[in-house]
Formats: C-alpha cells, structure tokens, sequence
C-alpha cells in the first residue's frame, strides 16, 4: 500500500486526510477555521494562529492513522482562493493579518474603479481591437469588471493603509500571496503559486499565462511583490524534516475548486461540477481554450503539468453553507440533517422567499449592497417553511448561474457532478434535479478538493499513471434524476422570489 497526505485550507475548517492507492481515505482530521471580524465587513484570519493550526492538523492526522510520515510519499495542498496577505520576504513577518476574499472592506473601491474613466477607457479600447481582431483575449477585456472577491482591490487597500507596506514593497521587501502562496514559502521558503490559484486573483491573464501587466500598470503594484507561477503538479520542494521528523516532498499545489474538479473526475471538456461548501461554486472544464467573459462568468484555469492545460469557467454564489450554520445558530435547527426533515414536513413554502445575501448577491444578479431575509411570512408560517424557503433559495441561486453557463458556452450537459457538505441535504439535490433537468451525480465522498490534490499528487509522484486509473477510483453514493412535471409546478414559485430578490437589492 502506498501513502499520500493531502491537506485543505478552506474557509470553514482545515482538514488533512491520509489517501492511498486505491483513493481511499484511512486517516483525517480537521480544525475549524478561526475567523475574525475587526469591524463591519472586514472577515480576517491571524496567520500565526492558521500556521499552528496546519500543524496541528497535520500531526493528529498522523497521529490517528498510526501511519508513520516516513511512509507518506508525498503531500497535495488545496487552499481557498484570493485570501491576501503581504510579509517581509526576508524576514518572513507579515505586515498585516489575511484579509479573506469574502471581506468587503474594499467594496467602495471596487465600485469607483469599475465607474472609473481608467477603467471605461480600458473596456472601450478592448472592444475596437476586439472588433478588429476578433480576439477572445479582447472580448474578455471589452467587459471586465473588478470583484470584491478577487485579490486586486484588497491588496491595494493594504498597499494605501497598512503603514509602511507601500515603502517596502517599492523597495522589493515586500511580497503578497494567497493561503497557498504564503504556505509554501512557510514550508519550503520558495515565493510561488500555481496557475489555478494565480488565475482566480484578479490580477493574472489567463490568455497570456502571465501577471496582467494593465493591472501591474493601473494599480502601481511592483512587479517584485509577484510570486512565480508554477505548474500545478511537480516539485515544490519538500515540508523540514523538523516538523514531522522526515522530508515530504511536495509535488501539487491547488486550489480549492480547481481540485474539487479534478477529484471529480472532470477532465474532458463540458464537463460540470458544483460545490456547495461555504459559498455554491459551479465550474465547467473548457478543455484549451480560456472561456471569453460574456456577462457574467469568470475565466480561469484548472491546473496545468506536464503538456495539459485545462480552462475553467466559473459562476459562484458566496453564501451557502454560511446559510446553514446561521440556521443553526438561530436555533431552528440542530444539526444540518435536520433541513431535510423539515424541508420534506411540509408541501411547500407557503408562500415564504428567502434571499441568500450575507455577502450581497453575485453573477448573474451583481449586486453587492443586498440583504438577506424573508420576504412573505405568515401567521401561517411555520419553521419547517422558513427552512424550505432557504434551501430553495440555495438552489435557485445556482439555477441562475446554470442558465448563464447554457447560454455562454458551447456545450450541452447531462449530469452535473456534486461535492460539499449542503450536497448531502437529499432535497437540495433533488430540487436541484428538477429544476435544471441534470442528472445530479453525488460522490461517497464529500472532500472533492482533498482528493483532487490527492489524486494530482500522486500522479505526479507515479502512484497512477494515467487519469484513466484515477476515473475507476471514482465511487458515485447516488443519482438523483429529474421530475419534469415538478420543474413545471416550480415556474411560479421561481418568478416570485426573482420578484423578492429585486426588493433586497441595493438595501445598504
């Protein structure tokens, strides 16, 4: 039997699991992530705290398996995207804790900028050469918008704020980097990211495979503050011997979505996958071409090694599992089991709407200063209508980003792969089913992204030769098909909470 470890930097918790060869799980542990929130909108992570806390993790994970490290062939790291933070490159001491990508203290500056004349000029100029050239690189341009949840804005809000980080950074000392980024330079001292991580920033040309020089430019961000684009898969150097008493080599480095595709087994083009984690992310591989942004979805990468470069487009809801735990810390319910039973006590939501809008409403809505609550409470309403309105809603979201994918790509979809925890939740699924007349595929396993890195890792390290090998480790727990007539008898509640969703735009 041969060993991989793979571990997850995610946004609720930080997991590391022990895989072996035949892509089984024989070890795991977690930690729940600590967030903190210093004022209004801002959403950080203590650095220090996150570092002993992968330690942690990693060593009960060692610990639990009784599997020694010096059996672990190599490791595979996914991490949450866009999470920025800048240090001393020297020194290694941060200048600030992570600003995470659901903080919103930037929100202002996204909205001037993107109301900009700079940036106006930039989408004008890249619709005349795109109608003179017909170049997807240029369509793209012709409609680009800044994202709270990019790196872009965030970053140069440090660079404005935090003392003496602008000197340093002029000065080549300072460096920024995502959760992945600054974990490598932890572990080995190296100042890399991959592609799938450097893609999803906001500052990376996924059709040019490089830092976005505009955005260098525009911003004034020094080219010294840039990590090295790496390959996903290969040698990123190895963990000390001094942490865990012998070297791991590290040979995959990815991020989250991009590795939930890959452990989906999402490797030919058209292929679909969602997470529903703590935010709803829908991914479809592209195959070679970058997808050129048309209103809505974002192009990125999956991961390149070897000859293989996989695009990515990507539709996301930021809240999700966010909905869940706030259920649970009102007290409707006790256990995220419990939606299901509620969800199914009743017939319908009696007329209820619920709007999932903690972080604002993304693509195709766009509107960051929403709300979120109900809308059409009863004296009738009961809890178990409350809870069915708010999964529905889950799942209307992703109703939303589904027709944008049909109507910007090329492909026609059967299935649609699952992962995250709210995909246990039978009903979601089901309504998921129904509305979007997929095939709702669910894995045995839930941690997509860990054995995304897993499976990455090991094929690098030899384990598998071929993605092939990987696809018969894949083990589907159930298929839940779609009821047309159902989809039907939704039409009305549909258009009603797209009614409900325009009276929580614009609330703050």
């Amino acid at each position: 039997m041969r060993y991989l470890a793979a571990l997850d930097v995610g946004t609720t918790t930080i997991r590391c699991h022990i895989v072996d060869d035949r892509g089984c799980s024989v070890a795991t542990s977690f930690e729940k992530m600590k967030l903190l929130y210093p004022k209004i909108g801002h959403i950080e992570i203590d650095p220090d705290w996150l570092w002993e806390a992968i330690i942690r993790v990693i060593k009960k994970c060692f610990s639990e398996s009784e599997i020694e490290p010096s059996k672990v062939e190599a490791l595979g790291i996914s991490t949450q995207r866009c999470s920025v933070i800048t240090w001393d490159l020297e020194s290694g001491k941060h200048y600030h804790n992570f600003i995470t990508w659901k903080d919103l203290r930037a929100d202002s500056m996204v909205k001037e900028w993107n109301s900009s004349f700079a940036m106006h000029c930039l989408r004008l100029g890249s619709r005349l050469l795109y109608t003179i050239f017909r170049n997807k690189r240029y369509q793209a341009g012709s409609v680009l918008r800044l994202m709270n949840t990019q790196m872009t804005l965030r970053l140069l809000w440090a660079l404005e704020n935090v003392k003496g980080l602008r000197d340093a950074a002029i000065s080549g000392k300072a460096v920024f980097g995502g959760v992945d980024c600054w974990l490598l330079y932890k572990l080995t001292g190296q100042h890399v990211s991959d592609v799938s991580s450097a893609s999803a920033s906001g500052l990376f040309d996924p059709f040019t495979m490089q830092w976005a020089g505009w955005a260098q430019m525009l911003f004034k961000l020094p080219a010294t503050m840039f990590p090295r684009v790496v390959d996903t898969a290969g040698d990123f150097g190895s963990i000390p011997a001094s942490l865990f008493g012998v070297e791991i080599p590290i040979t995959c480095s990815m991020a989250d979505q991009a590795a939930s595709l890959f452990g989906s087994g999402c490797f030919e083009p058209g292929d679909m996958k969602l997470t529903m984690g703590t935010g709803s992310f829908i991914n479809v591989n592209t195959g070679k071409e970058p997808h050129a942004m048309i209103t809505v979805l974002y192009p990125l990468i999956g991961w390149r090694y070897g000859n293989e470069l996989a695009y990515v487009v990507e539709g996301s809801s930021n809240d999700t599992g966010t909905v869940i735990e706030w259920t649970k810390s009102l007290e409707l319910i006790e256990n995220p089991l419990d939606t299901y039973t509620l969800a199914t006590s009743v017939n319908d939501s009696d007329g209820v709407y619920f709007i999932p809008a903690f972080s604002g409403l993304q693509a195709p809505i766009s509107n960051h200063n929403a709300a979120a609550g109900f809308l059409g409470i009863k004296p009738t309403t009961q809890k178990a209508h409350l809870v069915r309105s708010m999964l529905e809603s889950l799942v209307f979201r992703i109703l939303l980003l589904y027709e944008c994918i049909q109507r910007e790509t090329k492909f026609s979809y059967r299935s649609i792969r699952v992962d995250g925890g709210v995909s246990q939740n039978d009903f979601a699924m089901q309504l998921l089913a129904d509305l979007t007349g997929l095939n709702v595929e669910r894995s045995t396993s839930i941690e997509m992204s860990v054995l995304g890195v897993a499976y990455c890792a090991g094929l690098q390290k030899g384990i598998w030769k071929s993605k092939e090998e990987i696809m018969k480790l894949r083990k589907v727990e159930k298929i839940f098909c779609p009821n047309k007539e159902r989809q039907s008898a939704y039409k009305t509640t549909i258009e009603n909470w797209k009614k409900a969703v325009t009276r929580f735009k614009d609330w703050y």
